[in-house]
Formats: C-alpha cells, sequence, structure tokens
C-alpha cells in the first residue's frame, strides 16, 4: 500500500495569502488585524511655527535684512563705468569692485572656500548651527515666506484651521493671493541673481522688451523656481534630509559647543498649574508643559529632548520659554544657549565662556586669520596684469635670413586694471638673443587681453643643439611711460641638430 502524499492533503483546501508585515523602529507590530500593511516612510506632517519675539528672533530678522538687502542691492551698485560685481563668463573676467580677476586667478576662489570652510568649522564648534539658524539662505528665505503666509492667512492656529476646512471662496482668493505673491517674489530672487552674470539694467531692459535669452530665462526662472519649492514647500525637509551639513556637523560638536539646552534638571517633572501655585508644593519643576518650544520650532521638534540633528539652533523655543518664564513669574534660561559641562557643573556664564574658547577653537581661528592674512595680502600685491607665454607648436625652431635660428612665441597679455597699459617685451639666457616683435608700441586697453607674436633670435654657430632656458622680461607702464609693473616668465630655446 502507497503511502499518501503529505502534500496533497492540502492541494483542495482554500488558500489565504498573508503578507509579511514589516515593523519599523519604535512602531510596535500590530497582529490584530490580517492583511496590515507596515508604512515605509513617516507620513509628513506639514509644521505650522508660531510667531515668536525675543532677541533670538531679532538677530534671526536682523540677518535676514543685512543678507537680502546685499544680495538684492549690490548688483545694482555702480563701480565708476561698471557694474561693482559682475562675474561676466562669456569675458572670462570677474568685477569685484575695484578687482578684475580672470580664470588665472582660481587661487583666490580656492582661498575663499577655504576661508569658508573654516569659519564654518570655527563657528559651528563655538555654537553649533550658527550658519543654519541665522544666514543660511534656506532659513532666510524660510522665513521671508513665512512671513508671507503670515499676513495673508494668519497666525498658526489661523493657518491650521484655514488649511482644515472645505474649499471655499476665501479660502481659494487667500491661497491663491499668497502663492501669487510667493512667485513674484521668487521671479526677482531669479532675476537678482542672474545678474550677477549679466549686467543688471541690460538683463532689465532685455526682460521688459522680451529680449532675454534663452539661457537667461532659464536661470531666471529656474532659481526662481527652487526659491518658490525649498522656501514654500519643502522648509524643514531640506534642512533634516536634503542638507549634508546636519549629518556630518556632530563630528565638530563637543560637550563645550554652545547649543540649544533644555534644563532637565530645573524643568522636570513637568507639568502644567496656575501662576499662583507653588511648584515645590506640587513637586513639579519650572516647565509647565505648554508645548510652545515645539510649537515655535521651525523643524518640529521637542527640545525638551535633548539635542537632535533636525535642531538648527535658531533660538526659537529660547526666546518663546524666556516669554512663559515672565508670565508665570519664573527665572529665564529653562532653554537657552549652554554646553552640556556647563549644565552638568552648573557653570556660570564666565565659566562656560572660558571653556568655550579651547584650544580647538583657537587652532581653527589662528588657521583662519592665516589664510585670510595670506589672501589679502596676496591681493595687494597684485601684479596689473599677467602674461602666459606659449611656444608656436606649428614652427618650434628655424633657420632664417641672416644666419640665425629663430623661436617663435605667443604671449597674451591681460590686463587686469581699468586703465590702457603699454607693454615693452625683453629676454634673456643665451649669447647675442635678440627680441623681435610686429609693434613697438604693445597696447593693451583696460581690462583687455591681447595675442602678440615674438621671436627669438640668435647666431646659428652660438649654441650646440639642444634646448636652453630663456627668461620674458614683460614691463608695463602708462600713458605717462611711467613703470607700473613688471613680471617675468619662463620658456626655453629649441636649436635644432
Amino acid at each position: 500500500m502507497e503511502s499518501p502524499d503529505p502534500s496533497s492533503k492540502f492541494d483542495n483546501a482554500p488558500r489565504k495569502f498573508i503578507p509579511i508585515v514589516p515593523v519599523l523602529d519604535g512602531a510596535p507590530a500590530d497582529s490584530s488585524e490580517e492583511g496590515a500593511w507596515g508604512e515605509l516612510y513617516q507620513a509628513h506632517q506639514k509644521i505650522y511655527p508660531r510667531s515668536v519675539q525675543g532677541i533670538f528672533a531679532k538677530w534671526r530678522w536682523g540677518f535676514v535684512f543685512l543678507t537680502q538687502i546685499i544680495f538684492y542691492c549690490l548688483p545694482w551698485l555702480e563701480w565708476g563705468q561698471r557694474q561693482a560685481v559682475l562675474f561676466d563668463l562669456g569675458a572670462r573676467r570677474f568685477y569685484i569692485f575695484g578687482i578684475v580677476l580672470y580664470p588665472q586667478d582660481f587661487i583666490y576662489l580656492t582661498g575663499l572656500l577655504v576661508i569658508s570652510a573654516f569659519s564654518l568649522f570655527l563657528f559651528t564648534a563655538i555654537a553649533g548651527r550658527l550658519w543654519c539658524g541665522f544666514a543660511c539662505p534656506q532659513t532666510v528665505y524660510s522665513e521671508i515666506f513665512i512671513w508671507i503666509e503670515r499676513k495673508i492667512e494668519g497666525d498658526r492656529t489661523a493657518r491650521m484651521r484655514l488649511d482644515s476646512q472645505e474649499m471655499s471662496l476665501e479660502k481659494l482668493v487667500k491661497k491663491w493671493y499668497k502663492h501669487l505673491i510667493w512667485i513674484g517674489f521668487s521671479i526677482w530672487t531669479g532675476f537678482t541673481f542672474v545678474g550677477y552674470f549679466t549686467p543688471v539694467r541690460e538683463l532689465g531692459m532685455e526682460f521688459f522688451l522680451g529680449n532675454m535669452s534663452s539661457w537667461e530665462v532659464f536661470w531666471v526662472f529656474f532659481y526662481g523656481f527652487a526659491t518658490y519649492g525649498n522656501a514654500g514647500f519643502m522648509r524643514e525637509q531640506v534642512c533634516k534630509y536634503m542638507c549634508p551639513y546636519a549629518r556630518f556637523q556632530s563630528a565638530m560638536f563637543d560637550k563645550d559647543t554652545l547649543i540649544v539646552t533644555y534644563d532637565t534638571e530645573r524643568g522636570e517633572p513637568r507639568g502644567s498649574r496656575s501662576k499662583k501655585d507653588n511648584p515645590v508644593a506640587l513637586n513639579l519643576g519650572a516647565c509647565v508643559d505648554c508645548s510652545l518650544c515645539v510649537q515655535v520650532c521651525p523643524t518640529g521638534i521637542d527640545i525638551r529632548k535633548g539635542l537632535q540633528y533636525e535642531c538648527i539652533g535658531c533660538g526659537a523655543c529660547a526666546d518663546v520659554c524666556d516669554t512663559v518664564m515672565d508670565k508665570v513669574g519664573y527665572a529665564r534660561g529653562l532653554v537657552k544657549y549652554s554646553t552640556e559641562h556647563a549644565m552638568q557643573n552648573h557653570w556660570t556664564t564666565a565659566q562656560t565662556l572660558r571653556h568655550v574658547f579651547r584650544p580647538r577653537v583657537l587652532i581653527y581661528t589662528g588657521i583662519l586669520l592665516l589664510v585670510v592674512a595670506v589672501l589679502f595680502g596676496s591681493l595687494l600685491n597684485r601684479k596689473s596684469f599677467k602674461v602666459d607665454v606659449v611656444r608656436d607648436r606649428a614652427s618650434l625652431a628655424r633657420i632664417v635670413s641672416g644666419g640665425h635660428i629663430e623661436n617663435v612665441y605667443r604671449l597674451q597679455i591681460m590686463n587686469a586694471v581699468e586703465k590702457r597699459q603699454h607693454f615693452k617685451v625683453t629676454a634673456e639666457g643665451m649669447y647675442d638673443l635678440k627680441v623681435m616683435t610686429d609693434s613697438e608700441d604693445l597696447i593693451v586697453e583696460s581690462t583687455q587681453s591681447r595675442w602678440i607674436s615674438i621671436r627669438l633670435q640668435v647666431p646659428y654657430d652660438s649654441a650646440m643643439p639642444g634646448s636652453y632656458p630663456v627668461k620674458f622680461f614683460i614691463e608695463a607702464s602708462d600713458d605717462d611711460q611711467k613703470v607700473q609693473d613688471k613680471l617675468e616668465e619662463k620658456s626655453v630655446f629649441l636649436i635644432p641638430r
């Protein structure tokens, strides 16, 4: 007798698909409902920051005004007969007030990036994410867009109520009005950005006449769209998920870094109470659990849970907490800028500041000051012109009439000042070396460049075949024949076999 197949009894049995439910960190598995699926991503909840007044809010708005006045007004500032700050990519010249830079001046951009990096390290080591909370373009434009939203739709409660309502004429008008102003402001921002690369007055005329080039139109609307999307919709999502600074900032923090801190020892246990109640009798700390610190936070975190990477250090929670402490009659500073060591050891403000300026900070400061000094020293000693020497590859060496060997060179002379200069070229390095040019007076106009042909000749029997080093000496003078600068460039002279 054959033994039955163990799986045959399930052939005709009804089957039921039971999905595998992933369990997220911190979320309990729900086995009560069959077929329930776990969420792969946490649903985003819109944050409605409450308006706040205080010292940090004033500093934040001060930086908003400062940065935007510089950004929007600088392209319209004139320097002589040109735009004060202009990055002319077509002509490959960068004008920064009285300085004219060429692509060969890339070292100055490198120095500027080094200064920016060490400034970021220094500020982060001293007081955390100061850049993020007060001067970052994402923070600045988010503040502006939220201010516009608040003026049109109202404060936090009014905005939440408006969003929860069904569509109505009032809601439609407010929403469209808000987005219309957002879009106009964003396009103005994009236009200003492009105005740093195209003379802004010319760009304005082209804009109104409809003669803007396709690239200018693209960058105006691209930068405007980025401003509209990041500041109007993404906001804290950029800081939490897109900005890399939030991820590696902890590498620059230590326990003597000033951060926005909640005084757990003083605030706990938290709880609501009447202003007349004695918190000691109720066994309560100073925190009244009003949750205003969460409501004003632009990234929606609870600072009472400790330092979190989402915190941008804007100090809004410290401002609103001080306001609440004033109302209930408690001392300020339940939420404040402090350090972990200061909170643990109960240091005074003076003790805290002494530990903030520690060796790490002093090293960053020293390196930063050194780089700044070197950069500005280099700018102050910068020559009024630049020269590139290029050998003529079509004719490396040739014998010309008169029994001479000739090498041909092409010199690019770049005038780096805003006045006309006269140039004289000489050379040395070989016996009886002669310099031949097509013109006696080599003139290069203001901030222009010019290619000139230079021929060096030596007698045929003056040297053995081979390569010999030579030096070019270029002298610049003004219209009054007063020498302004001198440069020396090296090359080689070839004698064929």
